[in-house]
C-alpha cells in the first residue's frame, strides 16, 4: 500500500502532486554510486511533482536518464526541468482529462520520443462511510486516467518499432479486497490486471513491449496523512532505490517485508478475508 486513509470524506492529495514541498536532493546511500541503475534512455514519468515519483524522476536524471516529466502542479515540474537543464522537459497534465492523451503525445515529441513509460499518478484514501464521490473520484484517476495513459503509451510503441517498457507503481493494496479502502483496494487490482492484458496483447500482436508492475507497502509521502502511525513504513529515499531496481523485473513487492505478507494475504481463502478485522489503524488523507 503506497498510499493510505483519514476518515472523513475529504479531497484525497495525489501523488502526481498539488502539494509544494520542499524539493531536497535524495540520499544514495543505498546504492552504489560507481554502478548505474538503468542505461540512459528517455522516460516518460507520470505524476512527478512529489512523493514517490520525484525522487524517482531525480535518481534517473542522476544516472543520466532524459526525462519527459508531467503531473498537475506546473511550478514543481518546471523547478526540476531548471535544476536538470537540458535533461528535462515537462508538461501539466491531468490524466482524468481527455485532453491528457493529447499533452502525452506532446511531451513526447518534444522529448524526442520515449524508450519507457513509468506510471506513478494515483490518489488514495480511506472511505468508510461509502460515499460515492471519493469512490468514484478514485476510480476515475486510477482506473480510467490510468488506462488512459497506459493505452497511449502501448499505441506509441506499438508504432515505433514495436519494441519499449511500460512499467507502473501500483500497490500491495491490490492483492486484496479491502474494506476500508474498497475503491482504492479495487483500482490497484485492476492496474495489475490491466498490465498483465496489455503484455498478453503485445504477445499476441508479435511486440516487443516489456511491462514492470512495482507493488510497494506504505511510504512516507504527502498522501499519507500527518502524525498517524503506519505498519512497516518506509522512507521515500529507501523505497525510491528499491523501485528503481523493480524496473528490471516483471513484478516486484517494496519491500521484503510486505512480500512476505502479501504472500500470507493470499493464501487466505475469500470466504474467511471477508470476515476479517483488519486493525490498520491507517489513514490516508
Amino acid at each position: 500500500m503506497e498510499n493510505e486513509p483519514k476518515k472523513t470524506v475529504s479531497e484525497p492529495k495525489r501523488t502526481d502532486g498539488d502539494s509544494k514541498e520542499k524539493v531536497i536532493e535524495p540520499k544514495r546511500t543505498d546504492r552504489d554510486s560507481k554502478e548505474k541503475v538503468i542505461e540512459p534512455k528517455r522516460i516518460v514519468i507520470m505524476g512527478a511533482t512529489s512523493g514517490i515519483g520525484l525522487a524517482v524522476a531525480e535518481r534517473l536524471l542522476a544516472d543520466g536518464c532524459r526525462l519527459g516529466i508531467a503531473g498537475r502542479n506546473a511550478e514543481s515540474l518546471r523547478q526540476l526541468e531548471q535544476r536538470w537543464p537540458g535533461q528535462v522537459v515537462y508538461s501539466e497534465i491531468d490524466i482524468t482529462e481527455d485532453k491528457a492523451v493529447g499533452r502525452l503525445e506532446d511531451l513526447i515529441s518534444r522529448l524526442g520520443g520515449m524508450d519507457t513509460y513509468f506510471h506513478i499518478s494515483g490518489v488514495g484514501y480511506e472511505n468508510s462511510t461509502m460515499a460515492t464521490p471519493p469512490e468514484v473520484r478514485t476510480m476515475e484517476t486510477n482506473v480510467t486516467g490510468f488506462v488512459r495513459m497506459m493505452s497511449t503509451a502501448y499505441r506509441y510503441f506499438r508504432s515505433h518499432g514495436g519494441k519499449g517498457h511500460i512499467a507502473a507503481i501500483t500497490s500491495v493494496a491490490g492483492t486484496k479486497g479491502i474494506g476500508h479502502l474498497a475503491a482504492y483496494s479495487t483500482s490497484k487490482r485492476a492496474q495489475q490486471t490491466y498490465l498483465v492484458a496489455l503484455e498478453q496483447l503485445a504477445n499476441e500482436q508479435g511486440l516487443s513491449i516489456r511491462f514492470s508492475d512495482i507493488r510497494p507497502g506504505w511510504v512516507r509521502t504527502p498522501l499519507l496523512a500527518e502524525g498517524e502511525k503506519y505498519p512497516m513504513l518506509m522512507s521515500v529515499d529507501y523505497a525510491a532505490d528499491r523501485i528503481i531496481r523493480g524496473l528490471h523485473r516483471r513484478v516486484t513487492v517494496v519491500d521484503w517485508r510486505w512480500g512476505i505478507l502479501t504472500a500470507l494475504w493470499r493464501l487466505i481463502p475469500n470466504r474467511l478475508w471477508v470476515h476479517m478485522r483488519l486493525n490498520t489503524n491507517l489513514h490516508l488523507k
